[in-house]
């Protein structure tokens, strides 16, 4: 049995990182188009970065909560 634990364990660690894969991909699409953004609109610069960090959270705070959740469901 504790063979099997040990296997249970290793798939959360990999399917977790899975997971993280998602909001990785996001955060660099959102620093992306907000970079590219202050490049052709110099003047919005100041809105395009409050929007990017606030998308930042966002976006990241499900990566957080994707590792509450292995936690909490192991």
């Amino acid at each position: 049995m504790q063979i099997l634990a040990e296997i249970n364990g290793n798939i959360n660690v990999i399917g977790y990182g899975l997971a993280a894969i998602g909001p990785a991909i996001g955060i660099g699409f959102l620093v992306g188009k907000a970079l590219e953004g202050m490049a052709r609109q110099p003047e919005a610069t100041s809105v395009l970065r409050t929007n990017m960090f606030l998308g930042i959270a966002f976006t990241e705070a499900l990566a957080l909560i994707g590792l509450v959740a292995g936690f909490l469901f192991t």
